[in-house]
């Protein structure tokens, strides 16, 4: 059985002091990420999910219940440097967490801070540089590179400092297609190959389907959690909530109502030529 990288606990949270009737951020979120895992965390502007991602490495501390990374407490301030090394962070902007003028300089940086030895620098630049496919581009000014490149750039500063798990909040929201595709890409080779935990905060849809579990949260709550192929399947409440569902999804949902009968939990385009196509077969 799969050891916890992340429990949060009966977790409340809230921007202002505790006083009476300040509206709480996050309220009795209970959530348990394994290790390995790929986790995606969806919800509209406001329903808490950046929020909840700032506990994961103790950058907010809960105001009710606890977070525990690794069996280790958040609140205790004893372990908080631990934790950070142990849960890294990645944010929508990458031009943000870039701080040299070439790009090893910059993946050197985390470790460097970490007191870690001149020539174990070298080996985990180069390793993480070449784990988001970036190694070509070592010697490169990052304010030259494109929106993707950065973020894998972003990316490779917190693989150097060797976490076990990465929350990553938002981190496609601000490129392009092609842009998103990198990322996503080496976010699931991170996953899959070198088996770092990921939590990933979208709201995009179709990354959400490429992780093992979903997490949906509307007011600070957690209101669905399950496969991408449970939580998408429930396309009306979803939408009633404001939120969207993967394309192929809903043509599968809409040819539903006009009385086309494939199955709703279709999340891929080959699943759904795959669905039409037994159903063309069945009627002939």
């Amino acid at each position: 059985m799969k050891q916890e990288m992340i429990n949060a606990i009966k977790v409340d949270y809230t921007y202002e002091s505790q006083q009476q009737d300040i509206p709480m951020v996050l309220r009795n979120i209970n959530i348990n990420v394994k290790k390995g895992e790929f986790v995606a965390v969806l919800g509209h502007n406001g329903s808490g999910k950046s929020t909840l991602a700032k506990h994961f490495n103790a950058l907010l501390l809960p105001i009710g219940g606890v977070v525990f990374v690794d069996n280790m407490d958040t609140q205790d301030e004893h372990v908080t440097w631990e934790i950070r090394q142990q849960v890294g962070m990645v944010f929508q902007n990458p031009d943000n967490q870039i701080v040299a003028t070439i790009v090893e300089e910059d993946v050197a940086f985390g470790p460097e801070n970490l007191g870690v030895p001149p020539a174990q620098i070298r080996e985990r630049v180069n390793e993480a540089l070449k784990l988001v496919d970036m190694y070509a581009y070592k010697g490169h000014a990052p304010h030259l590179l494109s929106g993707g490149q950065k973020q894998r750039i972003a990316i490779a500063g917190i693989l150097a400092m060797k976490p076990a798990c990465i929350v990553l909040d938002e981190p496609t929201a601000m490129l392009d297609p092609e842009g998103r595709k990198e990322v996503m890409r080496a976010i699931q080779k991170l996953n899959r190959e070198e088996g770092i935990t990921v939590v990933l905060i979208t709201h995009y849809m179709d990354e959400a389907v490429q992780a093992d579990r979903v997490i949906v949260m509307e007011q600070g709550q957690i209101v669905m959690e399950g496969a991408p192929r449970k939580v998408f399947s429930q396309v009306a409440y979803l939408k009633e909530i404001g939120l969207d569902v993967p394309q192929v999804t809903e043509l599968a949902y809409e040819l539903q109502k006009a009385g086309v009968k494939i199955q709703e939990d279709i999340l891929t385009i080959e699943e759904c030529i795959e669905a039409v196509a037994k159903k063309l077969k069945g009627n002939k």
